[in-house]
């Protein structure tokens, strides 16, 4: 049988055959296939603009920090500049604003774009947020991407690709442009907008019900009609309700329209609002206002795990491929895992390891910290009917202190215990601070508490820690 992958290195091309086809297709620039209406579908639908919010507002709360790669191994870099340069993108921007517009951009228009500035040197030093409505793609049959304009009060501006940054959603229709969520959630954004229409419009003023009629039996002329509804208006009138006058008594009221209760308003809006809220991926659970605390937990786990962390996922790994290069090779930007983790099970899986992994080992597993010089050794198991591990932990193996370090070290233990005992039973991940204590003293404390489960465990950690 003809084996087609056979030779396969050989027959690869060198270049996706379709690229040149779709440049040509679009070498006149097109304006982004955006609807017109997305702008303002954000500032009238109230569903909308919760959801976009709640999206942008909690992804900006979340730092990025830069990693060097070494290996599998990511090693952060304090302080990088890509930070600082996130930190205070532009003068008139902060960081908060640049990822809320970012992410509120890409949920609203499917797009986002980021403008470089560099200094003399072409790295760069300012990023500015540009309209995803004002930009054009220009496609190229070398580059795929040759360009873009931006076309702002009947002006172009023609951009270089490597000055954009273009973030973008999946759009199974085109090949340069993000798809809006807004397009999608089309028909439930108008049959909402169009059910709070016509709830306005039933209680506006050209729509009021009459708060009561008065019925004149007998017939009267035009001029005493028209004098008794003065008197009566100037007498009982008033500005918010009107008062209805019928001439005769066999006048009747015929109501032909239907009621709120008849068309079940309420659980129409509910049911457009769940749609939309789906549509963005934030649980009903966070906005209703019938979910209990249980349910609104669990709703924000899934909005964090499914929703927020994927968005970030997206825009740290494009800033990786296009902007880190600026800086050098080897580097990844990536925001912090805000994934809720079971504690207990963590905890459970740290002491099942303790005993067999050195103390580097634990760092880099569990807690992402780089090697230590007295990190090879192994951790000190716990013996036989021990609720947790004997501690030898004196940092005399490095030299005898001096009574004012002995001093410091023994105050700042203290201090600790003190902050171990008062959170025992709490769902406090605060790290201990550390300022007198030597590092390998200070790893190991904090690996004996995970055994302490009450206030006597607590005591015998620290009861264990010898201060030479």
């Amino acid at each position: 049988m003809f084996n087609w992958l056979g030779n396969v290195r050989d027959r690869l091309r060198r270049r996706a055959p379709h690229i040149d086809l779709v440049s040509a297709q679009q070498r006149i620039p097109q304006s982004a296939p955006l609807d017109a209406h997305s702008a303002r579908v954000y500032e009238q639908s109230p569903w909308v603009y919760i959801a976009i919010n709640r999206i942008a507002e909690a992804g900006a709360l979340v730092p990025l920090k830069v990693y060097r790669l070494q290996g599998e191994q990511r090693i952060g870099i304090d302080n990088h500049p890509l930070e600082q340069l996130l930190n205070s993108p532009n003068p008139l921007t902060s960081r908060f604003e640049l990822i809320e517009q970012t992410l509120g951009s890409l949920e609203l228009h499917g797009n986002a774009f980021w403008l470089l500035v560099g200094d003399e040197r072409g790295m760069p030093r300012e990023i500015w947020m540009l309209r995803p409505d004002r930009v054009s793609v220009l496609p190229d049959a070398a580059r795929v991407v040759a360009g873009y304009l931006y076309q702002i009060d009947g002006q172009t501006i023609p951009l270089s690709a490597v000055e954009v940054l273009h973030f973008q959603r999946w759009h199974p229709s085109s090949d340069f442009y993000g798809l809006s969520p807004v397009s999608a959630a089309r028909n439930a954004v108008l049959s909402d907008r169009h059910m709070s229409d016509w709830n306005r419009h039933s209680f506006g003023k050209d729509s009021g019900v009459p708060a009561g009629i008065v019925n004149i039996r007998d017939f009267i002329s035009d001029s005493d009609f028209e004098r008794l509804k003065r008197e009566w208006r100037s007498n009982y009138g008033g500005t918010s309700r009107r008062t209805a006058f019928l001439r005769g008594g066999a006048v009747q009221w015929q109501h032909i329209g239907l009621s709120h209760s008849d068309l079940d308003f309420l659980q129409g809006r509910r049911a457009q609002r769940d749609e939309i809220l789906n549509i963005y991926g934030i649980p009903v659970g966070l906005v209703s206002e019938n979910a209990t605390e249980a349910n609104a937990k669990v709703a924000e786990r899934q909005f964090i795990e499914r929703t927020l962390y994927p968005k970030l996922v997206r825009l740290a790994e494009k800033i990786s491929a296009e902007m880190l290069p600026f800086y050098g090779q080897g580097l990844v930007a990536a925001f912090d895992d805000i994934r809720p983790t079971d504690t207990q099970a963590r905890l459970d899986e740290i002491r099942t390891a303790y005993p067999l992994l050195s103390i580097n080992e634990l760092r880099a597993t569990y807690f992402q910290l780089p090697p230590v010089a007295w990190g090879d050794v192994a951790v000190n198991p716990p013996t036989h009917g021990e609720s947790n591990p004997p501690l030898n932990l004196s940092p005399t193996s490095q030299g005898e202190t001096s009574d004012a370090s002995k001093s410091a070290i023994e105050t700042e233990l203290a201090q600790w215990q003190r902050f171990a005992l008062n959170r025992l039973g709490q769902e406090d991940g605060r790290a201990f601070e550390v300022r007198a204590i030597p590092d390998e003293l200070a790893f190991e404390v904090s690996a004996g508490l995970l055994f302490a489960q009450d206030r006597e465990s607590v005591k015998r950690v620290f009861a264990g820690v010898g201060v030479g």
